[in-house]
């Protein structure tokens, strides 16, 4: 090649240019879905830990709930027959009181050996509401027994020290 020759073009469609205006808006389309597939993992991060945090305050609001009933003891049968058990609807009313007081609702159960608080409720999402899930629906359940003292595996006093 001599320095008075042109140099050689690189045709990549027709002498129109025709491929090239067809193919220019791809990266267009893919940077519009990138940026709408960002957002929602961003949401969905943003939004579970919310969840996850809601969740953790309901599981603490069972727990102190189920406790507090759980203290609701038997009294009566414990000194005639020296064995711990609760009261079942004391035990009950003492935790709904107790998740009331929380600003929680749920369902509590009681037997004479355990109380039972299940909390459920939906935290609204912030960003996710922008795809259509305006909530995250989530569980938290506790249960709690009467505390049998150190010597319950014993059996009951007999009034005479070890």
């Amino acid at each position: 090649m001599t320095p008075t020759e042109p140099l050689p073009l690189l045709v990549t469609g027709g002498c129109d240019g025709s491929q090239h205006r067809a193919s220019a808006g791809w990266a267009t389309g893919v940077v519009v879905v990138m940026f709408f597939a960002l957002v929602a993992v961003l949401g969905l991060v943003a939004d579970a830990g919310l969840t996850v945090a809601a969740k953790a305050r309901a599981q603490t609001a069972a727990a102190e709930a189920a406790r507090a009933g759980a203290a609701e003891l038997d009294v009566e049968f414990l000194r005639t027959n020296g064995i711990v058990r609760l009261d079942p609807a004391a035990a009950q009313a003492a935790a709904s009181a107790w998740l009331g007081a929380t600003g929680h609702s749920g369902t509590v159960s009681a037997t004479v050996a355990e109380v039972t608080v299940t909390i459920r409720d939906t935290h609204p999402t912030q960003v996710l509401t922008f795809v259509g899930v305006s909530s995250i629906p989530f569980t938290a359940t506790a249960t709690a027994a009467p505390n049998q003292g150190e010597d319950a595996a014993a059996g009951p006093s007999t009034g005479s020290p070890p």
